[in-house]
C-alpha cells in the first residue's frame, strides 16, 4: 500500500496538507475522514491515529499524526523545491518560528471566528453571546496584525522571497473565518496582496479545490441531533 492521506478539507491543516502534496505532486490516497459525522472519534480511525484528529498519515506500516510533522515528512521523503523548508538555517529558523508560533495565536483565534460566527448558530444552532464573538473578533485583529508586523513585514512571503510551508498553514488558517464572512483582508492591503501571492504561487485551481468544502460551509443543513451529540465537546470548547 503506498502513501495514504486521512484528511477533512474543512480542517484547515488537512488543507495545507493537501495543497502540499497536490502541489508537488506527491501520490497519495485520499482517505476522507468526515468531521462532522464525528468519524474522526471512530475505532476504526483510532487505528490509524490515536490521537483521533486529522491529518493523518500512513505510509505503510509508518504511521503519523499532527499536520506540522507531516509536512516536514513529506518535503523531506520527496525532496520537494528548498523554498518550501529552506536549507539554509536561519530561513528555516524563521519557517520554525512561524510554526511554533501560530498554533496558539493565529489557529486559535481563526477557528474560533469560524465556529463562533457560522458553524455553532447556523450548523449546531448553538447562540453565541454577543460580547463572546466581538472578544473573538479583537484577538483575531491582533494576530492579524502580528501576523503583518513580525512575520510577513516587507516581505512577499513570510519567510523571504519564495512560498514555504509557514505560508501554506498561514493561508489556509485565514481562510477560515473568511468563510464565515470575517472581512480579515479588507482593511489590510498588505496582506492581501500576500494572500494574492500565495494564490497564485499554488495556482488558482488548486487554492480553490483545496478551498471548496470550507467556503460553502455556510449553505451546510442543520446538524441533526445526534451530530449535535457527537460535537457537544465543541460548543463548551469555542464558547470558553
Amino acid at each position: 500500500m503506498g502513501l495514504e492521506l486521512y484528511l477533512d478539507l474543512l480542517s484547515q491543516p488537512c488543507r495545507a496538507v493537501y495543497i502540499f502534496a497536490k502541489k508537488n505532486g506527491i501520490p497519495f490516497e485520499l482517505r476522507t475522514v468526515e468531521l462532522l459525522k464525528g468519524q474522526h472519534l471512530s475505532d476504526a480511525f483510532a487505528q490509524v491515529n490515536p490521537l483521533r484528529k486529522v491529518p493523518a498519515l500512513k505510509d505503510g506500516d509508518f504511521t503519523l499524526a499532527e499536520s506540522v510533522a507531516i509536512l516536514l515528512y513529506l518535503s523531506r521523503k520527496y525532496e520537494a523545491p528548498d523554498h518550501w523548508y529552506p536549507q539554509d538555517l536561519q530561513a528555516r529558523a524563521h519557517v520554525d518560528e512561524y510554526l511554533a508560533w501560530q498554533h496558539t495565536a493565529l489557529r486559535s483565534a481563526c477557528t474560533r471566528a469560524m465556529w463562533q460566527k457560522m458553524m455553532l448558530p447556523v450548523f449546531l444552532g448553538q447562540p453565541v453571546p454577543p460580547e463572546t464573538l466581538a472578544c473573538t473578533l479583537a484577538e483575531l485583529d491582533k494576530c492579524l496584525q502580528l501576523l503583518e508586523d513580525k512575520f510577513l513585514k516587507d516581505k512577499d512571503f513570510l519567510a523571504g522571497p519564495r512560498i514555504s510551508v509557514a505560508d501554506l498553514v498561514a493561508i489556509t488558517e485565514l481562510m477560515h473565518p473568511v468563510s464565515a464572512g470575517c472581512p480579515v483582508f479588507e482593511s489590510r492591503p498588505k496582506l492581501a496582496a500576500w494572500r494574492q501571492r500565495v494564490e497564485a504561487a499554488v495556482g488558482e485551481d488548486l487554492f480553490w479545490e483545496a478551498h471548496n468544502a470550507i467556503m460553502k460551509a455556510k449553505d451546510l443543513p442543520p446538524a441533526d441531533t445526534a451530530v449535535k451529540e457527537k460535537l457537544k465537546p465543541l460548543v463548551q470548547v469555542f464558547l470558553h
